[in-house]
């Protein structure tokens, strides 16, 4: 973690938590001043499960899920929010009567594609937007557009941690929010109260994790 500071949000299940670290970071589109690290519940099972099981109640049985599409490295996860929905009877519409697991490609613009090969589980069916966290919401509104585009309906936005609650309409749902952390706060860099007190950033930060500076 970048910071001696850092700290776990607990809940009642022991393997879900939210581990953050106060401080000055900047991301690809904004400074914050917490870092949410999230790498043990995007690499270990039995941490990717608890968040999975917390996301699947917000579905309920009318809820259609062909696809989950992984942002951020949510692979693990989204495989087992696809067992969790698939256990729990949820519809889906595609002619194997089972849910697709994919992640994106990504532009060197940052613009969302999918290869023809990739295109089954995408047009015609119903894409769960599975992210680590939604703040700007930059990245999921990239999601969506990138699933209409290619004839997709979007069925939800789901994320360990997100400080909105909609993007583009659709409601997001999450395990944590701000509420969680009190006086966590998100910055244009061109706006960042810190820089403009002097703090120096102590670290850059996306979704594969961090870089002290």
């Amino acid at each position: 973690m970048p910071s001696g500071n850092s700290y776990k949000i607990r809940t009642k299940n022991r393997n879900l938590f939210l581990r953050v670290s106060p401080g000055h970071f900047a991301t690809n589109h904004s400074h914050i001043n917490y870092y949410i690290d999230v790498t043990t519940q995007k690499t270990r099972l039995s941490e990717a499960q608890a968040v999975a099981d917390a996301l699947v109640s917000y579905y309920n049985h009318n809820t259609i899920v062909d696809t989950v599409l992984c942002l951020d490295g949510t692979e693990v996860i989204g495989a087992c929010l696809a067992d969790a929905l698939t256990r729990g009877d949820f519809m889906n519409l595609n002619a194997h009567q089972t849910i697709y697991v994919v992640t994106p490609e990504h532009t060197s613009g940052s613009q969302i594609i999918f290869r023809d090969n990739i295109l089954p589980a995408i047009t015609n069916k119903n894409v769960l937007i599975l992210a680590a966290s939604v703040t700007t919401g930059f990245t999921a509104r990239a999601a969506i557009e990138a699933i209409q585009y290619y004839g997709g309906t979007v069925a939800g936005i789901s994320s360990i941690f997100a400080t909105v609650e909609e993007c583009m309409g659709y409601k997001v749902n999450s395990v944590f929010d701000p509420k969680d952390l009190g006086d966590y706060q998100t910055y244009s860099s061109h706006e960042c109260p810190l820089c403009r007190a002097g703090n120096k950033i102590d670290a850059l930060v996306n979704s594969f994790g961090y870089s002290k500076l």
